[in-house]
């Protein structure tokens, strides 16, 4: 019996776990840009942001999915109107470009640190130029006095 249980509960939580909750307006126009001011929808009161969200809500009301809505939009007001660049073709170097920014970057830092550690490590403590011995023995003269 108690099997049988485990076993309804476990079917039950699987299937909870796989239902997938209607889109809200308030994701899709986060991932959408107004044309006019460039900020996304959730941000913009230009009127065609206004229009936009309105669209928005009557096509999901009409059980349209996020993905259709989107394709939508993007045939009527071209590819800029998607807040992130799709991950295809050339505009999947606005993704590997930061990342590849990145990586140089900490090679650079660490191949600097590297060279610095070993130029401080080679020489042992920093080494202090000699003095002139006319300029030393002044030095030593007005200590001398201020010791007294």
């Amino acid at each position: 019996m108690t099997r049988a249980l485990a076993l309804c509960a476990l079917v039950a939580a699987l299937l909870a776990g796989t239902a997938t909750a209607a889109p809200s307006p308030a994701d899709l126009e986060s991932q959408l840009v107004c044309p006019v001011c460039g900020t996304t929808l959730d941000q913009s009161d230009a009127p065609i942001a206004q229009r936009m969200k309105r669209y928005i809500r009557q096509r999901l009301a009409a059980g349209a999915s996020e993905k259709q809505i989107k394709a939508e939009l993007v045939d009527q007001f071209g590819p800029a109107v998607l807040a992130e660049p799709p991950k295809r073709g050339f505009d999947l170097l606005a993704w590997l470009l930061p990342l590849a920014a990145l990586a140089v970057g900490i090679v650079v830092v660490g191949a600097l640190a590297w060279t610095w550690s070993r130029r401080r490590d080679s020489g042992g403590e920093a080494r202090e130029p000699d003095l002139d011995p006319d300029l030393e023995r002044r030095v030593d003269e007005e200590l001398a006095r201020y010791e007294d």
